[in-house]
């Protein structure tokens, strides 16, 4: 005879419950003569930011957001000066996010909403980005890796208070 025991299973310290595009766009506010006009590829300026906050009071569920601004300007021909307020090519806005439930110590909750969650959405807001420049007629966006452990470090450094 056997004796069956129900022991609890140990809680995942990470679960990603769902991820989604909370926000898109994509805008050419030059077309359609930018098209004819643009010879080389744009300069592309990327702005990247992470964002968390707590579902609902009281519980260990939280949304992280990457929010992802590029925006691409007609690139200078080589020995020119380059124009106080160059041509906008396109701008991209992504806020791509998730759900994740959080199974781990109170100290450890900041460290896994600002670096491991962005690492996991990471490839996905990549691939929604490059996928949408190039559908926007345009050379794809590959954005490089991100070292979100240093983003979070220089976060904090900016937070702390600052002692003579």
């Amino acid at each position: 005879m056997s004796e069956t025991t129900t022991a609890a299973a140990p809680q995942a310290p990470l679960v990603v419950n769902i991820q989604y595009v909370k926000d898109l766009s994509f805008e050419v506010p030059n077309a359609p003569e930018i098209f004819a006009s643009l010879r080389a590829q744009p300069a592309v300026a990327i702005n990247l930011d992470v964002q968390a906050r707590r579902v609902q009071d009281g519980q260990n569920v939280f949304e992280v957001t990457l929010a992802i601004r590029a925006e691409a300007t007609e690139p200078t021909a080589e020995g020119e000066a380059a124009p106080a307020d160059p041509r906008v090519v396109f701008i991209a806005e992504l806020a791509y996010s998730g759900i994740f439930t959080l199974n781990v110590p109170e100290q450890n909750v900041e460290p896994v909403l600002l670096v491991e969650c962005p690492r996991l959405l990471f490839p996905f807001a990549r691939s929604i980005l490059s996928e949408t420049t190039r559908e926007g007629g345009f050379p794809p966006v590959l954005l490089q890796p991100i070292d979100f452990v240093a983003l979070w470090q220089q976060r904090r450094a900016q937070q702390a208070p600052v002692t003579a």
